[in-house]
């Protein structure tokens, strides 16, 4: 047991808390754990709890679930391009934490749309093959489902075709 195999967890921690530009010390009060285990963690000389690394994703606001296949909690292998999306997303510095969340409840909404909610893969299922409406309401969000991709107003400015 020499080696914890979450190394890659804290490179990736200590880069998205440079990204928000806190101090580990920050980070750690943020989170509400301390201050050396939250140095142990960065270094991969610990592996945290699942309530550990959402409080610390909650304070980075950015995905639980990302932690959680980074530290092996979650097979790494399930929906793995959801996310590795939703991590992409999250760490665009380009865009502010509202356009973050905006864009994120679209991808959500369109893969809802094709039969995929959060966690689901499509094993038997080819691209278009999979149900429709699974209980989301059907037809298009931006149908008034009352989702992000309905609202003119937190969407940002948009393109037309052509």
């Amino acid at each position: 047991m020499a080696s914890l195999n979450v190394g890659n967890l804290g490179e990736y921690l200590r880069e998205q808390r440079r990204n928000a530009q806190l101090s580990l010390r920050q980070l750690a009060d943020a989170a509400g754990v301390s201050n050396p285990y939250l140095s142990q963690i960065e270094r991969g000389l610990r592996k945290p709890s699942a309530e550990v690394l959402q409080q610390v994703a909650k304070a980075l606001r950015i995905s639980a679930e990302t932690l959680y296949v980074r530290a092996g909690i979650l097979d790494a292998e399930r929906d793995r391009d959801e996310v590795e999306t939703r991590a992409v997303i999250l760490a665009d510095p380009t865009l502010n934490e509202r356009q973050k969340q905006v864009l994120l409840q679209i991808y959500e909404s369109f893969r809802k749309e094709n039969g995929f909610g959060i966690g689901e893969r499509a094993e038997e299922d080819g691209p278009g093959d999979g149900p429709v409406d699974q209980g989301t309401g059907g037809g298009s969000p931006a149908a008034g489902s009352g989702d992000a991709t309905g609202s003119d107003t937190d969407a940002g400015p948009r393109r037309t075709a052509g």
